[in-house]
C-alpha cells in the first residue's frame, strides 16, 4: 500500500512559512525552523497532526510529546505550554491543525451506527481536554488529499468539506470517538464546561464568581469546580488568569506601548500587578515581550 507520509511532508514543506500559514479555511500549517523555548498558548478545538519534529506540551500537570505517526485531539479551549524540539533549518518542525466544527461533527454523528448497549454514557464520561492517538494510513491518505487542494483552489469549495468529514469519521473510529461524541452533544459535561469557557472568554474583564459560572454550566458550584479542573487542567480562577494574559498579549501586539490601558481592558486594576503576572507567565515584561514578538 502506498505510504502518503513522504509526499505529505514534501507538500507541507513547500508551503511552510515561519510560525503559521492558513492553507485552507479550516486548515493551518505550523512550522518552526529552529527549536523553541516553552511558550504559553491557547489550543482551540482541533485535530492536530505532527508531520516532522516533536512538539512537547504541558497541560495542567500532564506532559505530552506529539510526534509523527500520531494525531492530537483538543476538545476545548485550553491553555498549553508548548516547546518545539527535534527540528532544524534543514528539517523543520511541521504540524497541521484542522479546526473542529461542532455542527459538522453533530451531522456526522447522526449518520454513524448506533452505540452498543451497555457502553458508558459519553455525555457523562470524564475525559482529558487533550489526548494523542496513533494515526492510521487511511487518515494520512485523507490528510494528503486535503493538503493537495492548496494547489487546486478551484476544487476547495466542493472537496474540502468532504475530506474533512472523512478525517472526522476516521477519528471517530478510534478512542477519540468518545470525546468527539461529547463535543457534539449539548447535554455532555464537556459541552457544559465549554459554555462556561465561552462566557469567560467573552467577559474577561469581569469578576468570575464560581457560582455564576456553575449556573452557566448548569452544575452545582462544587461539581462545576471539580469537572472544570478535570476538563481544562486548571481551576476556574487560574484559567481566567491565563485567558486574561493571553488576550493582553494579543492586544499588546496591536497597541505598542499601551501596557496600562491593555491591563485595564482585560480586568486588571493595577498595572504593576499585571506586569508581575505577565512576566511570570511569558518570561519578560509586557513591553519587551511585545517588542520581541513584533520583531520576530
Amino acid at each position: 500500500m502506498h505510504d502518503p507520509t513522504p509526499e505529505l511532508r514534501a507538500l507541507a514543506q513547500r508551503h511552510a512559512a515561519p510560525a503559521s500559514r492558513e492553507l485552507l479555511p479550516n486548515l493551518t500549517l505550523w512550522s518552526s525552523f529552529e527549536p523553541k523555548p516553552p511558550i504559553p498558548v491557547i489550543y482551540e478545538p482541533m485535530l492536530y497532526f505532527t508531520l516532522q519534529g516533536i512538539k512537547r506540551m504541558t497541560v495542567g500537570e500532564r506532559q505530552l510529546d506529539h510526534r509523527p505517526g500520531t494525531f492530537l485531539l483538543a476538545s476545548i479551549d485550553v491553555p498549553v505550554v508548548c516547546t518545539v524540539i527535534d527540528c532544524s533549518a534543514e528539517r523543520p518542525y511541521m504540524g497541521l491543525a484542522l479546526r473542529l466544527n461542532r455542527a459538522a461533527i453533530a451531522a456526522l454523528l447522526l449518520d454513524l451506527p448506533a452505540r452498543s448497549e451497555g457502553m458508558p454514557d459519553a455525555a457523562q464520561e470524564e475525559l482529558e481536554p487533550m489526548s494523542i492517538s496513533p494515526s492510521t494510513r487511511a487518515m494520512e491518505d485523507a490528510l494528503l488529499r486535503l493538503v493537495q487542494l492548496v494547489e487546486a483552489p478551484e476544487d476547495v469549495a466542493l472537496l474540502a468539506p468532504m475530506i474533512e468529514r472523512e478525517l472526522l469519521y476516521r477519528a471517530f473510529q478510534g478512542e477519540h470517538g468518545r470525546v468527539l461524541r461529547q463535543f457534539a452533544r449539548a447535554d455532555s459535561r464537556l459541552s457544559q464546561i465549554q459554555r462556561a469557557v465561552k462566557w469567560i472568554r467573552e467577559h474577561l474583564a469581569e469578576p468570575m464568581p464560581v457560582e455564576t459560572l456553575a449556573g452557566i454550566a448548569s452544575m452545582s458550584a462544587s461539581s462545576f469546580h471539580r469537572h472544570f479542573k478535570a476538563v481544562t487542567g486548571l481551576s476556574p480562577l487560574a484559567y481566567h488568569k491565563q485567558m486574561r494574559l493571553q488576550e493582553a498579549r494579543r492586544r499588546l501586539l496591536a497597541e505598542p506601548g499601551a501596557v496600562a490601558s491593555v491591563a485595564f481592558s482585560v480586568g486588571y486594576e493595577s498595572a504593576s500587578q499585571f506586569s508581575r503576572e505577565y512576566t511570570r507567565q511569558f518570561g519578560m515584561p509586557p513591553a519587551r515581550d511585545a517588542a520581541r514578538l513584533r520583531a520576530g
